[in-house]
């Protein structure tokens, strides 16, 4: 028997989720599907926040359920890259998306090809994003900007000098704020031996 998890959204407070409901647990019935959790969001369908939403991928990342049922893919998603998003999601976790009013089941034949799709035009999507901050990058360096943390810039004779002071490495790190690794790096560089006294 399969897991289900039902999920349902209303645009504002005064609306309730019960038609919605409703439908998807008479869907739920009729699959022989065990709906394990219900997450319902009242809100608008623009907003990026959706507290039932982020719940239920959350849960979706931790394995309880092998299927979501939705009344409409509008439900779901503020957008239709959104919608991208959380069906090419669903389907890395080898999670079904049900959608009620389209008739959209992605354990289908049909379903598997609109997946397919979908995924297509994710990585498209992602590609472009790619290319778009690499030519960015590219647009910057030639403008003679700086990509990327900059240099550590260190006080070689007085790391050195505090080491022959008798600092631990730990202590000379900490007073200089850089890692031991990079302490013994300006040690091998200005005093073989220094390396060679214990920490």
């Amino acid at each position: 028997m399969k897991r289900a998890a039902l999920y349902m959204r209303v645009s504002t407070v005064d609306q309730h989720p019960e038609t919605q409901l409703l439908d998807l647990r008479q869907m739920a019935a009729q699959r022989g599907y065990e709906i394990i959790h219900e997450y319902t969001d009242r809100i608008s369908g623009a907003k990026a926040k959706r507290p039932g939403l982020d719940q239920m991928m959350a849960d979706a990342r931790r394995g309880l359920f092998d299927v979501v049922l939705v009344w409409a893919s509008d439900r779901i998603a503020r957008s239709t890259k959104h919608f991208l998003e959380v069906l090419d999601e669903l389907n890395r976790l080898k999670i079904e998306y049900v959608s009620f009013r389209e008739n959209i089941d992605t354990g289908g034949p049909l379903g598997r090809a609109i997946i397919i799709i979908v995924g297509a035009v994710a990585e498209l999507e992602r590609n472009l994003i790619i290319e778009r901050v690499r030519a960015g990058m590219r647009r910057a360096r030639l403008e003679g900007q700086h990509i990327g943390r900059n240099p550590l810039v260190l006080d070689h004779a007085a790391i050195v000098r505090d080491r022959q002071h008798g600092q631990s490495l730990r202590q000379v790190a900490k007073g200089h704020r850089i890692s031991t690794a990079t302490v013994q790096r300006v040690l091998r560089e200005h005093a073989p031996a220094a390396q060679d006294k214990a920490a």
